[in-house]
C-alpha cells in the first residue's frame, strides 16, 4: 500500500457560518458555529488516508482538550500519530468565516504548531519510508526545509502546498518536486495575474507545478511537457474549507500509485468536488469508494 507522510500543522477550526462575511468594522449575525478538527497538515493526512494510503503525521498538538480531539480525529481516520508530539500549551486554532456561497476567510493561531521548528529523532527515518512527503507552511519554515531536504536525501517525492503564501527560500525550492498553489498563492509568489503565466514562472523554480483554479479545475505544467488543463466536476459548493488539502492529499496518493498525470489530476479534482459539497474541513473529506464513484460519473 502507498505510504504518505505529512509534516505539518494540526488546528482546531472554529467555524462561523454567515450569509455574507463582515467588512471591516461591521458586525453581522451568524447562523451556526462549529468546532471542527483541521489544520492543513492534518487535513492532508486524513485526505490521503481516506483516499486509500497508509498515512503518517509529523507535528505537534497542545496538552489541552483540543489536542486530544485532534489526535483522536486523525487516528479515527486511520492516520498513524506516533510522530505527533504533545507539547505544553494550547493547540493551534483556525478562526474561519464561511459565507453562503461557500467562500471563506481564515485567521490561524499557530499554538503548538509553532514548536515544530526542526525534525525530531525518528522523523527522518519515517520520511525515508514514504512514497511522498506532503508539506505546507503552517509550521515554521525551518522544519519545512529540513523535512524536504530529508526527503531528497532518501529519494522521496516532495509535494508542497505554499499556504499561507509567503516568499519561498531557494533552499526549499531546490528540494521541492511538485508545487501546488491555488490561484491566489500563485499570484503572490510570482506577481503575475494570469494563472498560465504564474505557473510558467513557478516552473522556472521547481520541476512540476499544479495551480488549482477552484470550480474551473487545475492547470498542470512540467518541464519539457505540454501544459494540461483539467476541468473540475460541476457541483454546488457549500464550504470550500479544506478543498485544496483534499486535492493535495488525493493527488499525492494517485501519483504514488503511478496513475497517469491527467488521470491523477482528475481523480484529485473529484475528491475535492465531493469535499466542497459538505461543511467543514476534515469531516468533508471523501473515502476512496466515493472518489471512484465521482471520478467515474
Amino acid at each position: 500500500m502507498t505510504h504518505i507522510v505529512v509534516l505539518g500543522s494540526t488546528n482546531m477550526d472554529l467555524v462561523t457560518y454567515v450569509a455574507t462575511a463582515p467588512q471591516r468594522g461591521e458586525t453581522v449575525t451568524g447562523r451556526e458555529f462549529r468546532t471542527i478538527p483541521g489544520g492543513k497538515g492534518s487535513n492532508q493526512a486524513i485526505a490521503a488516508a481516506r483516499a486509500g494510503a497508509t498515512a503518517s503525521m509529523i507535528g505537534a498538538v497542545g496538552n489541552d482538550a483540543y489536542g486530544l480531539r485532534l489526535r483522536e480525529t486523525l487516528e479515527q481516520s486511520g492516520v498513524d500519530t506516533d510522530f505527533l508530539r504533545t507539547v505544553e500549551g494550547p493547540s493551534g486554532t483556525a478562526h474561519i468565516v464561511v459565507d453562503d456561497e461557500g467562500g471563506n476567510a481564515i485567521v490561524v493561531i499557530p499554538g503548538a504548531n509553532g514548536t515544530v521548528d526542526h525534525l525530531s529523532p525518528g522523523d527522518e527515518g519515517l520520511i525515508a519510508t514514504a512514497d511522498a512527503l506532503l508539506l505546507q507552511l503552517e509550521i515554521p519554515l525551518a522544519a519545512v526545509v529540513a523535512g524536504a531536504e530529508a526527503a531528497r536525501r532518501h529519494g522521496v517525492r516532495t509535494v508542497l502546498t505554499p499556504s499561507p503564501a509567503q516568499p519561498l527560500p531557494p533552499e526549499l525550492l531546490a528540494v521541492t518536486d511538485l508545487l501546488v498553489p491555488n490561484e491566489y498563492e500563485a499570484v503572490l509568489l510570482t506577481d503575475r495575474t494570469d494563472p498560465r503565466e504564474a505557473a510558467a514562472a513557478l516552473l522556472d523554480l521547481v520541476p512540476e507545478v499544479v495551480v488549482t483554479l477552484g470550480a474551473t479545475g487545475c492547470l498542470y505544467l512540467r518541464r519539457g511537457a505540454e501544459p494540461l488543463v483539467v476541468p473540475a466536476p460541476h457541483v454546488t459548493a457549500v464550504d470550500s474549507t479544506g478543498a485544496g488539502d483534499t486535492f493535495a492529499g488525493a493527488l499525492a496518493v494517485a501519483l504514488a500509485e503511478e496513475k497517469p498525470v491527467r488521470e491523477a489530476l482528475s481523480w484529485a479534482a473529484a475528491a475535492a468536488a465531493i469535499s466542497v459539497q459538505r461543511e467543514g474541513a476534515s469531516v468533508s473529506m471523501p473515502y476512496r469508494p466515493e472518489i471512484e464513484k465521482q471520478y467515474g460519473a
